[in-house]
């Protein structure tokens, strides 16, 4: 059988995670991307890194040998490396075209927030299991999203949308509101506005910087910010769980910490599986923020068809009973889930990102595997996102994350423990 996989730029869940996972599943894989040279580079990088792990953690090895990266153990980079197809995966009419030239795919899958809906349209034309291109491109544009599920009345969030065409401020915005990119990721050009002046004054430098962008105003949604985590195959969804987020002092809106903190059973997740409902989710893995808590009840904050990233994915694999890349391939191979959702296999898990605090050259950071500190019973592990010598800024983002320690164990106070120690432990040094 034969997978297309459709990717831009290399990520550590498509390296480390889909490809080893279509290895496995004895998958023919066509890499159709953009980036031809970035994905060979990051294959040759895997190589070098996985082989230092201990033995069993390869691809062919066990899921969770204790010490090792959380979710990781069993994963390592696929051995056999796909055929790289160069393509323009972002027009939808180059991406059919060139799948036309190619042998027949069985699958056709992306994990990138900015493929989906090129994706779900290409699969439609060939005939494949995949999402519906409307419900992708509606979880990609957060005005839309908020149009529709006004529209069904299942929430509705004050917004206006402003492009470098428009006056800033929009006149009738309540304060404080969110000003973020329609299309953004990783909290990146996302801050908390207090007054008409401050909210001129931020599109003025974002206009400078992306003068074709649209942003969006909203209101400001206070109250604790959870995720939720799912898996559809267009009849059936799994709910996995979700996290619990912890977010930096505002203005900014930094992801730092994701706790496991499934929602019980209620109104707040009732809501958001109907949200999901309205927006035509049904298909594929699914990454919902929201927010809740606050006097409304839970509210959508964004919808990412997709895994969860920033190395959460592994962490998300490693605390369920399956395998859960393997099983997003299933999905899009046409195999229906089982009834039921996999049991959750540890207590309390955690994901702990290393942020730097000044822009400067990544002196020295630990290497990618076990931590020293861990409790008994505890699984601790680095993923480093920067390497020493890279040159890092300050973006107020996600994207200023060093690395990620990430922690699963039988209970809440072993895990902390040991992630406290891997704080001391280690060391992370930047300098000008």
């Amino acid at each position: 059988m034969r997978l297309c996989l459709i990717a831009s730029k290399p990520t550590d869940a498509v390296t480390y995670g889909f490809l080893p996972a279509a290895e496995r599943l004895g998958l023919e894989v066509f890499l159709l991307t953009d980036q031809p040279e970035a994905h060979v580079g990051a294959l040759a990088r895997a190589a070098v890194v996985t082989a230092g792990w201990p033995a069993g953690t390869g691809p062919a090895g066990e899921r969770a040998l204790a010490g090792s990266v959380p979710g990781i153990a069993g994963r390592g980079q696929a051995r056999n490396v796909p055929g790289i197809v160069p393509c323009d995966v972002h027009d939808t009419r180059a991406l059919i075209g060139r799948m036309a030239g190619l042998p027949a795919m069985d699958a056709m899958f992306t994990n990138s927030d900015h493929l989906q809906m090129q994706v779900a349209l290409a699969a439609d034309y060939f005939g494949r299991p995949g999402k519906d291109w409307r419900s992708a491109l509606r979880a990609k544009n957060k005005p839309l999203m908020r149009h529709r599920l006004a529209l069904t009345g299942t929430e509705k969030v004050a917004m206006a949308e402003i492009t470098a065409d428009d006056d800033w401020p929009p006149p009738g915005l309540s304060y404080p509101l969110v000003l973020k990119p329609a299309e953004g990721v990783a909290s990146e050009d996302v801050a908390l506005v207090e007054t008409p002046a401050a909210l001129a004054e931020r599109c003025a430098e974002y206009f400078g910087r992306c003068p074709g962008g649209r942003l969006l105003a909203e209101e400001y949604l206070p109250g604790t910010l959870r995720t939720l985590e799912t898996l559809g195959d267009g009849q059936r969804m799994w709910v996995f769980g979700g996290f619990r987020t912890t977010l930096s002092p505002l203005p900014y809106f930094i992801e730092e910490r994701l706790t496991w903190e499934p929602l019980p059973p209620g109104g707040e997740l009732d809501h958001v599986r109907r949200a999901l409902d309205d927006l035509g989710v049904s298909f594929g893995p699914c990454h919902t923020e929201f927010s809740c808590g606050g006097a409304d009840g839970a509210r959508l904050i964004e919808v990412n068809d997709r895994l969860i990233g920033d190395h959460d994915d592994f962490l998300l694999d490693g605390l369920l009973d399956d395998d859960l890349f393997e099983r997003v391939l299933r999905v899009h191979l046409g195999e229906p889930l089982p009834a039921g959702p996999p049991p959750v296999r540890a207590g309390h898990a955690v994901a702990d990102s290393v942020i730097t605090e000044r822009a400067g050259r990544l002196r020295s950071a630990p290497p990618c595997g076990p931590l020293a500190g861990a409790a008994p019973g505890v699984t601790l592990g680095y993923w480093p996102l920067r390497q020493p010598g890279e040159h890092v800024t300050v973006t107020n983002s996600n994207r200023d994350y060093l690395g990620i320690i990430t922690a699963t164990g039988p209970d809440r106070e072993l895990v902390e423990r040991s992630v406290s120690a891997a704080r001391i432990m280690n060391r992370w040094e930047v300098a000008a």
